[in-house]
C-alpha cells in the first residue's frame, strides 16, 4: 500500500483539493473521484488518445499521467468545452455537421486535440496536413477520419 498524498489542482476552472494514492492515474482520478466520465479509457498505453485532456493548455494522455503529477496544474476535460447552457463549442458543432463522430468513444480526445490546435494556431489558417498530423494520435474505428478533417478544416482551415 502507498500512503495517500494531498494534491491541489484546477479542473475545468474549479480548485480541487483531494487525497490520492501515488499510483492512481489522472484518468482514474477524473473518472472515479471527480465523476468526470467524459475522459475515456481505451488502450491504457497512451496510444489511442481516448483519454486526452489538456494539462496547462497542452494535450496529455490521462492514462499515462499520475494524478500526483497534476498537483498544481490546470486540467481541462471534455466537460469544460461546451457552454454551461449546453451550447456546443464550434469544434463540437462542426464535428456533428460533418459526421466526424459516430460511436463517440474517441470524440472527447479528438475535441481536446483540436482545441489545443485551435489555440496554438491563434486564428491562423492551418493546412490539412497539419490537421491530419494532429489527429494521428487519436484512433477511431468508426468514422474513417474524413469527417473529422472536414470539421477541423471548417474551423481551423
Amino acid at each position: 500500500m502507498f500512503d495517500p498524498r494531498p494534491i491541489k489542482l484546477t479542473v475545468n476552472g474549479k480548485t480541487i483539493e483531494a487525497t490520492v494514492e501515488p499510483r492512481v492515474h489522472l484518468a482514474d482520478f477524473l473518472r472515479k473521484q471527480l465523476a468526470l466520465t467524459g475522459t475515456h479509457l481505451g488502450c491504457e498505453h497512451g496510444v489511442c488518445g481516448a483519454c486526452t485532456v489538456l494539462v496547462n493548455g497542452a494535450t496529455a494522455r490521462a492514462c499515462l499521467m499520475l494524478a500526483v503529477q497534476a498537483d498544481g496544474c490546470a486540467v481541462e476535460t471534455i466537460e469544460s468545452v461546451a457552454s454551461a447552457d449546453g451550447t456546443l463549442h464550434p469544434i463540437q458543432a462542426a464535428l456533428s455537421r460533418h459526421h466526424g463522430l459516430q460511436c463517440g468513444y474517441c470524440t472527447p480526445g479528438v475535441v481536446m486535440t483540436l482545441l489545443e490546435l485551435q489555440r496554438e494556431s491563434a486564428g491562423s489558417a492551418l493546412p490539412e496536413d497539419k490537421i491530419r498530423t494532429a489527429l494521428s494520435g487519436n484512433l477511431c474505428r468508426c468514422t474513417g477520419y474524413q469527417g473529422m478533417v472536414d470539421a477541423a478544416l471548417e474551423i481551423l482551415g
